[in-house]
């Protein structure tokens, strides 16, 4: 089955042809981030805007680049939530009117189940159940997963979530938007141990995460200075240190108390270099595989929810309808 997959729950537009949940036929996706980095964060108007101008040529490209006619679209998934009201709202108005005119089935899909599925797209061997983690500039989850559909929430932020974190230091050293590309790069450059910063503790235990204390840190360490380029590389590299040591941290720890030997990560946040190499050096410690989608579906993409919409319809299969509807407040 050709399933034609569409995401705007934020400021990506995706479009995506998916053969059997597993062979990407084309992913495009167009984004609106050059018209948000001057107000610093994305707005939900001009990102509501742009998916109403380029959703049609995102759906035509992505046909067009899979060789395939939409007459040969077996069936549409796109998310359902969560995210962006009105954003959202494009996108399932687009899949239920292309849906209902080409008469197939059409599914809405969690946009965090997509991003925990994305890891499973060529990797037939794993089992259930797993693991997930789930780090995006909205959200900061670990689950536990048991199957197709079947997620129990074990830990959350209990403030702001990691990438939201990212973007806020960022803005405090002058280092811009998007923060956690910004951060990751000025890093690089940067002492990891040059700024004494430490995460909070929850309590023995806990699977929960907090990041409102290491944003608040970094503001007062810079209260009153003037942040040059070393000192922005040195606590970028700072804060970087201790935000990823807290998320492998909980990992670890939620995969060795349900003796559980698979983590899956999704998320924009999942492309953050230091993430991916502390997490697997973790894993191979503790005999845990630690899975990453590749590169191109860490951040927002179509293919993504046209896979797990293929898996959600293995389940229970989708019908024709029009009563689908967004779901901004969507939890796991």
């Amino acid at each position: 089955m050709l399933v034609l997959g569409i995401e705007t729950s934020c400021d990506e537009t995706g479009a995506s042809v998916v053969e059997d949940g597993t062979r990407i036929l084309s992913s495009t996706v167009a984004s609106s981030l050059e018209f948000h980095k001057r107000y610093g964060g994305v707005v939900p108007e001009i990102a509501t805007r742009y998916h109403v101008e380029v959703i049609d040529y995102a759906v035509r490209d992505a046909l067009d680049s899979a060789g395939v006619r939409l007459a040969d679209i077996g069936m549409v998934a796109v998310t359902k939530g969560p995210g962006l009201v009105g954003a959202l709202l494009v996108g399932v108005s687009f899949a239920k009117a292309l849906s209902y005119s080409i008469g197939v089935p059409l599914i809405g899909v969690n946009h965090l189940w997509a991003h925990l599925y994305s890891g499973l797209i060529g990797r037939p061997d794993i089992k259930f159940p797993f693991i997930g983690l789930v780090v995006s500039g909205g959200h900061t989850s670990l689950v536990l997963c048991s199957g197709i559909g079947k997620f129990k929430l074990l830990g959350q932020t209990r403030d702001d979530a990691v990438g939201e974190a990212f973007d806020k230091v960022a803005k405090v050293i002058g280092l811009g938007y998007p923060g956690g590309p910004a951060i990751e790069k000025a890093a690089q450059n940067g002492d990891p141990d040059a700024v004494r910063l430490k995460p909070p503790f929850l309590g023995d235990g806990s699977y929960d995460f907090s990041f409102s204390g290491l944003k608040t840190a970094v503001l007062y360490h810079t209260k009153g200075k003037s942040i040059g380029a070393k000192a922005a590389a040195d606590i970028a590299a700072s804060f970087q240190k201790v935000a990823v040591g807290s998320i492998v941290e909980k990992s670890v720890y939620a995969c060795r108390s349900k003796c559980i030997n698979t983590l899956i990560v999704g998320g924009g946040v999942s492309a953050n270099g230091l993430l991916r190499s502390r997490l697997s050096a973790a894993g191979a410690e503790n005999g845990i595989d630690v899975v990453f989608p590749e590169m191109r579906l860490s951040l927002d993409n179509g293919a993504m929810i046209a896979s797990a919409g293929y898996l959600l319809h293995k389940k229970c299969p989708a019908k024709p309808g029009l009563g689908l509807t967004a779901e901004p407040g969507l939890e796991i």
